[in-house]
């Protein structure tokens, strides 16, 4: 789970205006956030498979909104994936 802190960091870093908070590219950085996270807490429990599998799920809802982006704006979804140093 993010802290309040994290989480307001990656919206603002992300958000085409003020109140944005549900725009592909906060989505994006919101799910990558997650992803570190559960990531660091897999590879200290390795045996817990309920949490790989909601991993699983984020990593396949992130390629979603990313497909989305691509699809819909090039140039922002090539920024997003620069500035969150994600592979294409």
């Amino acid at each position: 789970m993010l802290s309040k802190t994290k989480k307001s960091n990656a919206i603002k870093s992300n958000q085409r205006h003020e109140n944005d908070s549900g725009s592909p590219e906060v989505q994006v950085s919101l799910l990558t956030k997650q992803i570190e996270e559960l990531a660091k807490h897999l590879k200290k429990h390795k045996k817990d498979f309920h949490s790989r599998r909601g991993l699983l799920q984020m990593v396949a809802d992130r390629r979603k909104h990313l497909k989305y982006l691509e699809r819909k704006n090039k140039e922002a979804y090539l920024n997003l994936i620069n500035k969150l140093k994600l592979k294409r």
